[in-house]
């Protein structure tokens, strides 16, 4: 997963796999979900980000986690 920031258009991007996007929706609050030839989401897209307080003034930090799921 890669996230960017693009702060002349103030869009914050998540891009979640490497496929190149066939479709996208947009949903209402300025979120566009693109999708992948699988039906699988590629990318999402916050629009206005900085303005929606998603980018915080002194910079944006980003921190993955992941979480063992075992077995019942």
């Amino acid at each position: 997963m890669r996230v960017r920031y693009d702060p002349e258009s103030d869009v914050l991007i998540l891009v979640l796999r490497e496929n190149p996007p066939v479709d996208a929706v947009e949903e209402q609050g300025g979120v566009i979900v693109s999708y992948g030839e699988d039906g699988e989401p590629v990318s999402v897209e916050f629009l206005a980000a900085a303005a929606r307080n998603l980018i915080p003034a002194d910079g944006l930090s980003v921190t993955l986690e992941s979480k063992s799921h075992s077995s019942l």
